[in-house]
């Protein structure tokens, strides 16, 4: 029986879809498991895949699901008389089919089917077409609300409705004697509209969550719920004796899951086991002396079988060694016969699998199993967690980790010490560590444990590793506090008010609060700087001070290139609040005006995780509305916007609307949520105040599901983005590094002429939150950092190529790389640009010389394969040791690198404009003896998709601009227009070729 949800596609596709999949384990070749299976050996060999078999209680049939059926997709039912080898389907043929058993002591069989769904022949045509197109599905199970449970006879006859409830009845068993039957149900989150917004929400991402154990009577009667807990409870069976009820449960999260069992009121709940895993089917030896199970323990494409004693004392053992999915498992009546699921065919679909069972062997090493870690014997069943996120800038430190830090670490540069941490830190419990959630405080959590054990002091004085710092996750428009009116003098009553959500809608960074003035419009509000003519100032000739100020968004849409690409720097709506309000005006309107792209649309009400306002109060305004303002005066909107487009001469670029005035209030609710860094340190060996110290740095948080972020191909939204590389590759570099170097300092203290920091950033996926909250709030002088050292995504070496990035922020940096080199080998790609992406560049606008190691992106970028089997451990040790002696160089020079200051091309990224173009284009940053743009993936379904651009291909022209690497790319991204076709030319195995991408809007 299934817990199929979302979450735990990726466990389980690889048993349904006939895919090819990677173990992250390496195993043998199935000769382990002679131990407990002899003569295994495949059962089910017809139709397109297989599952699910349970024995009739003398043994002589078996009641499965299969694919098979030329005119329906889906499961149906089938007998298999293990006599004659005879089969015959139960279940009526439509729709689809899951979860029977067959009735001990009578003709009867029980299934859950959807036949009755009027949409049910639709549904199965729709799933056809989708085959036809080609389209490669994963597996999904959709918890269809439709599913009930029947009951018929062997042969398919007399078939009866047991269950009528809306939502999905299923996955049930009877009882021995036939009497009862325990079932799953989701029934309690319908009707659908009278669940919280919450609940909702999780329902559209994980119905499964919504699951609960029901018994009733075999006739249907008497339907009664067992568990209330949060999180999915399916899959439950009667014991041999029929006195108790196993069962799997997962957390609320769908992470993770483990086996339980209760009487058949649902009193006496029991957890059997604490595996860290997801462990569900679960299914009793005929002797009642312990269960099997199914477990992803070694891996997410590698389910193994288990058993445990039936009390839970002992830890598991396992059962089945071989690569792929292993699961579902049932034993024979007479408990000397195995069934279960598996994709160990030549062709990797999953079939049903017989084997012969040695119970003796199964009790000999169940006594030799050692006692069960950390968990309780007696009844005990998890509370619900606590929801929500940090809430305390300084959290308390907690540290409660067993078999993830009993690895014995070496105090050396090791790949398997870098393994080890990159497993935990990438793993699903974490979440995908977002900001702010407790997949990010479990990261932390290790990290400062981890720090701990190294002997690396924390750098707060009162013993605590953590720096906190506060931030914007939401934000959220207050009705009541919003309204816009504006008053022309010298008329009675002329008067307009204007909607809320319809003709104006408060920007996300405005200040909450109350602005009135006269009116002034201010052209595209640009302030840029520039001399003979180069320049831009929408505020010149005009006064704004104690005005309301509205401008347009965007930037001049006629001007050429080159304009455009240094209008776009200054664009941003943010650095446009902040030209106005140091203007001294009282409040902002903006417009898209309609010469613009989405014109006249009220602006999104997007934010960007900054904790503080603009500073003023911003709204933009509907196109409608801003043509009402303009008929005031006489004037059209249109007409005015044309004429700054083209930058006439004599055009108006700011003017006073006389005698209209505007009172608006602006009210929004930010949700303020909280995360940390996490800071430890190594003191000089004279240990002075003003010491010097080398930063060395990673950011550990990534992008949890993924979100806005994400470059989910099509069936992996909505997965958990791990993010092995980015960045759980550079923290464990750092952690690695931290104890090399404290094991050093040790043995050499009269090399500690510089100190160390060891910092972990949260929130840079969000941008640079935490790097740039330490830059505010430095734990010791700023000055006395000689150097700022980061690692970002260096876990995919390949082809010996190593990208150090921000190497012309010293001229110091060229001449130590060439020296450390000539040891590590490495084929060096030095990249100048210090403005970079990552938590090196608030460092480096501080004035400290920074570098940056990468090893570039690539097909699994922001996506949710970029998980742990895919590092080259062997390659991060290399640039953790190349580094190791970079850092000794660093501490033991007796003089401190020079900074290079590298002039910036505009405001600060948080304020400027040039990142409305969407192209879903991911550039590949390893390749430097080429001539244009290489591509090392393109986002499914974005503009250079749906163009015809492939991994691999090499840009050489975009538009009328020439393409020789990427500072030319991001340049003409700066001058295209959305919406506007441009010619590409590319390069592609060598054969050039010509296509047209459409620029879209960045959401």
């Amino acid at each position: 029986m299934k817990r199929m949800n979302f979450l735990t596609i990726i466990t389980l596709f690889i048993a349904t879809l006939s895919l090819p999949f990677h173990s992250s384990v390496t195993l043998g070749d199935g000769v382990e498991e002679e131990q407990f299976l002899k003569n295994t050996r495949q059962l089910i060999y017809q139709g397109k895949r297989s599952g699910e078999g349970y024995f009739s209680e003398d043994g002589n049939a078996l009641i499965f699901q299969s694919e098979r059926e030329p005119d329906n997709p889906f499961f149906q039912i089938y007998i298999l008389d293990l006599e004659t080898g005879d089969t015959n389907r139960v279940s009526p043929g439509t729709g689809k089919t899951t979860c029977s058993f067959i009735r001990p002591g009578s003709n009867e069989v029980l299934f859950a089917s959807t036949h009755l769904d009027p949409e049910a022949t639709a549904k199965q045509k729709a799933e056809f077409d989708i085959r036809a197109s080609g389209e490669n599905k994963r597996f999904s199970w959709d918890y269809d609300e439709h599913y009930d449970i029947f009951s018929a006879h062997r042969d398919g006859s007399n078939p009866k409705r047991m269950t009528e409830a809306l939502g999905y009845d299923a996955e049930g068993a009877y009882s021995p004697d036939g009497s009862k039957i325990v079932f799953c149900s989701l029934r309690d989150a319908y009707p659908i509209e009278h669940l919280s917004a919450g609940d909702k929400k999780r329902f559209e991402t994980d119905p499964s969550y919504f699951g609960e154990i029901y018994i009733m009577n075999a006739d249907g009667s008497g339907q009664t719920r067992l568990t209330h807990q949060p999180g999915y409870d399916g899959g439950p069976f009667f014991s041999p004796d029929g006195k108790r009820i196993i069962w799997r449960h997962f957390k609320e999260n769908g992470l993770l899951a483990d086996v339980y069992t209760m009487n058949l009121d649902g009193s006496d709940k029991r957890r059997l086991t604490d595996f860290g895993s997801m462990s569900w089917a679960p299914y009793y030896h005929p002797s009642n002396t312990y269960i099997i199970f199914h477990s992803n323990k070694y891996g997410f494409a590698n389910c193994e079988l288990f058993i445990v004693d039936v009390y839970g004392k002992k830890e598991p053992v396992r059962v089945t060694f071989t690569d792929g999915f292993d699961g579902l498992p049932v034993f024979s009546p007479d408990g000397k016969k195995l069934v279960w699921t598996s994709n160990r065919t030549p062709q990797k679909n999953s079939q049903l699998f017989i084997a012969d069972w040695n119970h003796e062997e199964a009790l000999s090493a169940l006594n030799a199993s050692p006692v069960r870690k950390q968990s309780e014997t007696t009844p005990a069943f998890e509370l619900q967690e606590s929801a929500g996120g940090i809430t305390s800038q300084e959290p308390p430190q907690s540290f409660s980790f067993t078999e993830k830090t009993d690895h014995p670490f070496s105090p050396q540069i090791t790949e398997e010490d870098l393994h080890t941490i990159v497993a935990y830190l990438a793993s699903d419990e974490l979440e995908g560590r977002l900001t702010g959630t407790k997949g990010s405080k479990m990261a932390s959590d290790y990290i400062a444990h981890r720090l701990e054990k190294i002997g690396i002091l924390p750098v707060d004085k009162n013993g605590n590793y953590f720096q906190g710092f506060p931030f914007t996750s939401g934000v959220e428009v207050m009705p009541e506090g919003n309204f816009l009116h504006i008053a022309k003098s010298g008329k009675a009553n002329d008067t307009k008010s204007f909607e809320l959500e319809k003709d104006f809608r408060p920007l996300a960074f405005t200040a909450s609060g109350v602005a009135d003035g006269e009116l002034v419009f201010a052209g595209y509000g640009i302030s840029m700087p520039g001399e003979d003519g180069a320049g831009y100032d929408s505020y010149a000739g005009i006064d704004v001070k104690d005005k309301v100020v509205l401008v347009l968004n965007y930037i001049p849409e006629k001007v050429e290139m080159k304009r455009r690409h240094d209008l776009n720097r200054y664009s941003g709506l943010r650095y446009k609040a902040m030209i106005a309000r140091e203007h001294g005006a009282k409040a902002l309107l903006v417009v898209t005006g309609p010469n613009s792209p989405d014109a006249g649309e009220l602006l999104p009400l997007t934010f960007d995780n900054a904790s503080a306002d603009s500073g003023i109060v911003a709204a933009s305004i509907s196109g409608d509305a801003a043509k009402a303002l303009f008929s005031f005066i006489g004037k059209d909107i249109a007409t005015v916007q044309s004429e700054l487009d083209i930058e006439k001469s004599e055009a108006q670029t700011a003017f006073a609307m006389p005698g209209i005035k505007a009172t608006i209030s602006t009210a929004v609710k930010r949700e303020k949520t909280s995360d940390h860094n996490v800071i430890g340190y190594l003191p000089p060996a004279d240990g002075k105040d003003d010491c010097e110290y080398i930063v060395v740095g990673a950011h550990l948080d990534h992008i949890g599901y993924g979100g806005t972020e994400s470059l989910a191909r099509k069936g992996e939204e909505g997965m958990i983005h791990n993010g092995a590389d980015d960045n759980a590759s550079g923290v464990s570099v750092v952690l690695e590094l931290a104890a090399a170097l404290a094991e050093t300092y040790k043995k050499k203290p009269q090399d500690k002429r510089r100190g160390l920091v060891f910092a972990f950033w949260s929130g840079e996926e969000m941008g640079l939150l935490g790097s740039s909250h330490f830059i505010k709030n430095p734990a010791f002088p700023l000055k006395n950092t000689i150097a700022y050292i980061n690692f970002d995504m260096v876990g995919r070496l390949r082809d010996n190529k190593l990208i150090i990035q921000g190497a012309g922020s010293s001229k110091s940096w060229p001449q130590l790389f060439e020296k450390r080199n000539i040891m590590s080998g490495f084929n060096l790609i030095l990249q100048h640009d210090p403005y970079l992406p990552t938590d090196a560049t608030p460092f480096y606008q501080e004035g400290v010389p920074i570098m940056n190691f990468f090893t570039g992106s690539h097909d699994d970028y922001n996506r949710p394969t970029d998980d742990t089997v895919t590092l080259n451990y062997e390659g991060m040790a290399k640039i953790a040791q190349f580094a190791k002696n970079i850092i000794s160089d660093l501490v033991k020079s007796p003089g401190r690198p020079d900074y290079f200051k590298v002039k910036s091309s505009g405001p600060p990224d948080s304020l400027h404009g040039s990142r409305r173009i969407y192209l879903g284009t991911i550039p590949d940053f390893t390749t430097e003896d080429i001539e244009g743009l290489k591509l090392s993936g393109v986002k499914a379904g974005g503009p250079a998709d749906k163009a015809g651009l492939r991994d691999g291909d090499i840009i050489v022209r975009f538009g009328d601009l020439k393409i020789t690497n990427i500072y030319d790319y991001k340049y003409a991204l700066d001058v295209i227009k959305i919406g506007e076709p441009v010619t590409v030319e590319y390069l592609r195995n060598g054969t050039s070729g010509t296509l047209t991408v459409i620029p879209e809007a960045k959401k």
